[in-house]
């Protein structure tokens, strides 16, 4: 069984950071695509980066490009976003999401086989 756990949320100041990690267990993550997608209050999930096995491909959305950065280290079968410049408006649960039998980043959360419980992030202003 995939099981997927996120840490390192918090509380942070506007244009602090924070490293989230999401450690995986059952599945090595090294064939798999990955993502980190995450839902405000009142909103959509959206997806913010995604990883191919490897690590050598990212994708972002707009809203995190040049301030978020996903990274992987597979001998740790862990994925990680780091989080730069943050805003209040990045305010939200974050989420890893693990998907299977694709090669390719998918920014739908539906194409996504496992998730994480997710971890709060709060950015004051």
């Amino acid at each position: 069984q995939v099981q997927l756990v996120e840490s390192g949320g918090g509380l942070v100041q506007a244009g602090g950071s924070l490293r989230l990690s999401c450690a995986a267990s059952g599945r090595t993550l090294s064939s798999n695509v990955m993502g980190w997608f995450r839902q405000a209050p009142g909103k959509e999930r959206e997806f913010i980066a995604g990883s191919n096995g490897s690590g050598g491909r990212t994708y972002y959305a707009d809203s995190v490009k040049g301030r978020f950065t996903i990274s992987r280290d597979n001998a740790k079968n862990t994925v990680y976003l780091q989080m730069n410049s943050l805003k209040p408006e990045d305010t939200a649960v974050y989420y890893c999401a693990l998907r299977l039998s694709s090669w390719q980043i998918s920014t739908f959360g539906h194409e996504y086989n496992y998730w994480g419980q997710g971890t709060q992030v709060t950015v004051s202003s």
